[in-house]
């Protein structure tokens, strides 16, 4: 874990020095903690929508866990004298492999900074999740985590 955040603040530290602009486009990798912790990614479908996903270790399940949400932005509730801070909602789905396998929905609900000058976001969100599979029960999810965009 300590060796992913040295590489995504090397990543940012050039990113800084070469100006790049805001990332709201194109695909963004980095971590995400909470529940799940492990790897997030994040690819731009439109202006507003992306696709949100991550590959990471559920800890209060003890399992692998994946996840793809898609989520629409919206970027004038908050506005920012640098950057963008819009809020986001969506809908996907969660698969964990544990003893049972287990599939369900979420609908995550969030905040996302996007920098001016840097190709980096940075995400907290809460994520109600109905689990379909092997039984119905209802979970309580979320994290923060921070992305580095790759150029387009």
């Amino acid at each position: 874990m300590k060796k992913i955040t040295l590489i995504i603040a090397i990543l940012a530290l050039f990113a800084g020095v070469n100006k790049l602009k805001a990332q709201d486009s194109g695909f963004g990798a980095g971590i995400i903690i909470g529940e799940p912790t492990g790897i997030s990614g994040k690819y731009w479908l439109s202006g507003n929508g992306s696709l949100n996903m991550a590959v990471a270790w559920s800890l209060s399940n003890d399992a692998f866990y994946i996840h793809a949400d898609y989520a629409r932005h919206a970027f004038k509730p908050i506005q920012v004298s640098k950057g963008q801070l819009p809020l986001y909602y969506g809908i996907g789905a969660r698969m964990v492999f544990a003893n049972d396998f287990n599939f369900g929905a979420r609908i995550p609900l969030g905040i996302n900074y996007i920098f001016e000058d840097a190709p980096l976001d940075v995400f907290a969100e809460i994520v109600p999740t109905l689990s379909l599979i092997p039984d119905t029960d209802f979970d309580l999810g979320g994290g923060i985590g921070v992305r580095f965009f790759f150029s387009r």
